[in-house]
């Protein structure tokens, strides 16, 4: 059986601990190198040679940066990429297919952006050791259609769109119409204009663009290279429902034009509508990352939320993902009235929003979905006390607690630091009721300014729902986080407003998220960035019916998960569901 002995070097700080990985190694203490101690860095270093894989290193480290791993028969000599010596390692690859979109989900780190920066010919995979040559890379992938695509990765043309697009304004200047002009080979320029609503701005200055912006521009300067396979990663991010959607046909565009495409997601609706292979990714984030073999959309992702490959004979999670269906009810929450919001009125330069009133009970979550720039930042910031009203006056005597859209981590300190400094201290049900479900725990040693995104935006959730509070706003809690996280993430919300009796607003665009979440909607309506409006908050039918007829798309309830699943436009279902006003399936 093969061992993997992996040191997470964003855990592992030398200077906080006294190297117990190396005194109390069995091996070390006999006399042999099992493990050894960097001279110029001081980190250790595992020899999976000489490791016994008795797990006391990992126990005994206090930063939980050692993992010791037993990894199954089959997937020896299957590693094709290792970063450093007790690095992460990732096995196999996904397969791009002519006139197809292949779909890769699994959780933030297991290597997805890894798998796609190797087939686009950016990084060149080592097989798990310090180099190899394409000649060996090609005879590891003798017999699968890889190998054929290594041959060729020299005359293949390849377009990558990457995860982080606010780096674009860095290595490309001047205007957006300008860009699309110099880049347009497939002479698609009017029609990616057109299908991504990119004529607002046209003309203005890239570095000024907003990261919903950036996006859809990024994309459109994929989709209008001419290549043989394209790559995008993350292509959601920042954008709203209906924006992901038009995202998503401009994508399987170019698989019906016969070109290969692969798609790395974390919003399994979008996943669902644009893909017609997935490839689950399982493993564990910053250690290992195994590719399993294509499935169908509909089955693949039911498999990932399954956690169960039932082919490869692997368990990656203990319990399956379920949606819950509910029963039809236009009953009021049970919840005591917590407070009650009135008509308002706010005004900026070129915008106006509108609050209708509305109700709010102790123990629910609202889910707040519509489009990009109507109101939703602008009305949570009202709640917050942050804003005023220019007409209207709400005054909620009410404790409240708010996580902000944009999360900043200039503190100068670790995570447990700045938690002790938000919340004055930590309460006995703190732990495993909110740092352990959203995997803050292994961060609190961590400094601020080296997490990622998504280990921010965990942090600033457990910040969030740390405080005692008689109301939460979570602006785009799932923004960074993967599918476990988010789902996670919505379970330790509700468990929180049940215990304390406390009522959140959550603003989402992942559909799944807020249908896995919310038991009312409040639906914001209107002219992106002119005037919007507000409706409800409303039941979950009624709301989602409102607000995806806004959108323009029709879900159904996939038999197995209970989770939604988008309808492809004019499918016998879509046309269906259409006419009878039912835009959303909640059976």
């Amino acid at each position: 059986m093969p061992r993997l002995a992996v040191i997470r070097q964003d855990f592992c700080q030398p200077k906080k601990c006294s190297l117990e990985c190396h005194r109390y190694c069995p091996g070390v203490r006999t006399g042999d190198e099992t493990i050894v101690i960097d001279e110029k860095t001081g980190r250790p270093e595992i020899s999976e040679q000489l490791c016994t894989g008795c797990g006391i290193c990992v126990h005994k480290c206090p930063l939980k940066a050692i993992y010791i791993i037993n990894l199954p028969s089959q997937l020896e000599g299957r590693c094709v990429h290792r970063y450093l010596p007790n690095g992460f390692a990732l096995f196999e690859l996904p397969i791009p297919r002519a006139g197809s979109v292949t779909g890769l989900v699994g959780q933030n780190g297991v290597g997805k952006t890894t798998a796609l920066q190797i087939l686009a010919g950016r990084l060149r995979p080592n097989l798990g050791r310090e180099a190899a040559a394409l000649d060996e890379v090609i005879e590891f992938f003798k017999g699968s259609e890889l190998q054929n695509h290594f041959k060729r990765i020299d005359k293949i043309k390849m377009i990558y769109k990457p995860q982080a697009v606010d780096d674009l304004p860095k290595a490309v200047k001047g205007k957006p119409l300008e860009l699309l002009e110099r880049i347009d080979e497939r002479d698609v320029m009017k029609d990616l204009i057109r299908a991504l609503e990119l004529e607002d701005f046209l003309g203005r200055e890239l570095r000024t663009l907003s990261g919903g912006e950036m996006q859809r521009l990024a994309i459109a300067a994929a989709a209008a290279r001419d290549a043989d396979i394209y790559f995008f990663d993350e292509p959601s991010s920042h954008l709203d429902v209906y924006q992901r959607l038009k995202a998503a046909m401009v994508i399987r565009s170019l698989a019906e034009a016969g070109k290969a495409v692969m798609v790395v997601e974390h919003d399994l609706a979008m996943l669902d509508y644009v893909s017609d292979y997935v490839h689950v990714l399982y493993g564990r984030p910053g250690v290992y990352g195994v590719v399993s073999s294509p499935r169908g959309v509909r089955v693949g992702i039911n498999v990932f939320l399954d956690g169960y490959l039932h082919e490869e004979n692997v368990m990656f999670r203990r319990e399956p993902i379920k949606f819950e269906l509910r029963p039809l009810s236009k009953a009021r929450p049970s919840g005591k009235l917590l407070f009650s919001f009135p008509r308002m009125f706010k005004v900026f330069k070129g915008f106006r929003l509108e609050v209708s009133p509305g109700d709010v009970y102790s123990g629910e979550v609202i889910g707040i979905v519509g489009p990009n720039a109507v109101g939703k930042t602008t009305f949570v910031r009202i709640l917050a006390g942050e804003v005023k009203p220019t007409s209207g006056k709400i005054d909620i005597n009410l404790s409240v607690s708010h996580k902000p859209q944009y999360l900043k981590a200039d503190f100068e300190g670790t995570v447990g630091e700045w938690l002790h400094k938000q919340l004055g201290g930590f309460d006995p049900s703190f732990g495993p009721d909110i740092l352990q479900p959203l995997e803050v725990e292994p961060l609190l040693e961590r400094e601020m300014k080296s997490l990622s995104g998504g280990e921010l935006q965990r942090v600033s959730i457990a910040a969030c729902l740390g405080r005692q509070a008689d109301l939460y706003l979570l602006d785009e809690p799932s923004a960074y986080l993967d599918v476990e996280q988010r789902l996670n993430m919505s379970k330790c919300i509700r468990r929180t407003m049940e215990r304390r009796e406390a009522a959140a607003f959550v603003v989402d665009h992942d559909v799944l998220s807020i249908d896995y979440i919310s038991d009312r909607l409040l639906v914001f309506t209107g002219e992106p960035s002119n005037q919007g409006h507000t409706h409800g908050p409303m039941e979950m039918r009624e709301g989602m019916n409102l607000f995806l007829k806004e959108v323009g798309v029709t879900f159904r309830r996939d038999p197995q998960t209970g989770r939604p699943r988008a309808n492809k436009f004019g499918s016998a279902l879509d046309r269906e569901q259409r006419a009878k006003g039912e835009y959303f399936y909640l059976h």
